[in-house]
């Protein structure tokens, strides 16, 4: 592999990574009461929760969605 094609491969690996800390930040966000800002109104957080997923699948993670295990183990 040339050196210019393994910083390439790095540098994409800390994009990805940097995508996956933002998206989760955001999250968090949503979840987190900061003092002194008063009542917080939760927010729809469904594009940064589309981006975390897919970033987190360039990895070869998936995050397993509990409310489907349920309906197939009622269904079976």
């Amino acid at each position: 592999m040339d050196d210019k094609e393994e910083q390439i491969l790095i540098l994409s690996t800390f994009v990805r990574l940097g995508v996956v800390v933002w998206a989760g930040f955001i999250i968090s966000l949503n979840y987190i009461e900061i003092p002194g800002l008063g009542q917080q109104v939760p927010k729809d957080i469904t594009f940064p929760a589309s981006i975390f997923t897919g970033a987190l699948a360039t990895f070869g993670l998936q995050p397993n969605n509990n409310g489907n295990s349920k309906e197939k183990k009622k269904s079976e």
